[in-house]
């Protein structure tokens, strides 16, 4: 146990330990809070200085294709796609700035190697499944547009299989994006995502034309109120969930042998208990 805010409690957490992952993150979606910042900027560079304090030699950064979220498609984006001039959000944001971060940390007393998974899910998920659940059962799950764009996932299984491959083949300095491989429909996959949490997909779409309007005025009264008011969905969950985001994991292949272990066939019978 331990606390971001302590360099002297982490250090003594990782006292002995040779490779350090760090996963820890304020993943709100709203709008900026002073909470998310300090845990997603200051809690980075308390981790790092921590590892270097406790004479760890290689650290994980666990970042998230969020970083390279504007609003817009992201379409089969690898790891020299630069960070949108605007951000989604402020969890884009933060965490496009805690990676710069870490590896602002790289050198030759610690290596410093960033992941960028998108859409993680599987058994046991605490986070987005139940969400989608609740918003299926309530009927405030809608696709926009269909939900006919594509998408990008990644398995808790890929995701810890390429931690342990980024942690032993990978190189200083570098960033690897890990999927379940093939892009896949995002209606398709969430459907059978919420049968196989057992809930009933939804079958009402509202267009496009009609959600970006919404979603931006929505985030017009959310600053003007400091989030007390604010719309059906902000725009960074828009450019999470409303637009085709999908990663090339070329790199992943060539310089880690990287290949997923977990089909999204399987992962879903898993789930469902089978």
């Amino acid at each position: 146990m331990g606390d971001l805010s302590d360099i002297d409690v982490l250090a003594k957490g990782m006292r002995g330990a040779d490779r350090v992952i760090h996963a820890a993150a304020d993943t709100n979606h709203g709008q900026p809070t002073a909470e998310q910042i300090e845990t997603n900027l200051g809690g980075a560079r308390n981790v790092y200085q921590a590892a270097l304090k406790a004479g760890a030699k290689r650290a994980l950064h666990l970042s998230t294709e969020a970083v390279l979220l504007g609003g817009p498609s992201l379409i089969n984006a690898d790891e020299t796609t630069p960070y949108p001039k605007t951000f989604g959000g402020a969890y884009s944001e933060t965490k496009a700035k805690a990676e710069q971060i870490a590896l602002g940390f790289s050198g030759d007393d610690l290596d410093i190697l960033v992941m960028r998974p998108r859409f993680i899910w599987g058994r046991d998920d605490t986070t987005a499944l139940p969400q989608l659940i609740e918003a299926a059962k309530s009927g405030k799950l809608a696709w926009i547009d269909g939900g006919t764009y594509l998408t990008s996932t990644t398995h808790i299984a890929n995701v810890v299989h390429g931690i342990a491959l980024i942690l032993e083949k990978g190189h200083n300095g570098e960033v690897y994006h890990i999927t379940d491989g093939a892009h896949v429909g995002f209606r398709n996959f969430i459907s059978d995502l919420l049968r196989a949490g057992g809930a009933n997909a939804p079958t009402k779409a509202v267009p496009r034309w009609l959600v970006k309007p919404v979603v931006q005025l929505g985030e017009v009264l959310a600053k003007l109120t400091a989030g007390r008011l604010h719309g059906p969905m902000s725009m960074q969950e828009y450019a999470t969930l409303g637009v085709e985001v999908t990663l090339d994991i070329t790199k992943a292949h060539k310089h880690l042998g990287y290949r997923p272990i977990m089909t999204i066939e399987d992962g879903m019978k898993e789930l469902a208990g089978g």
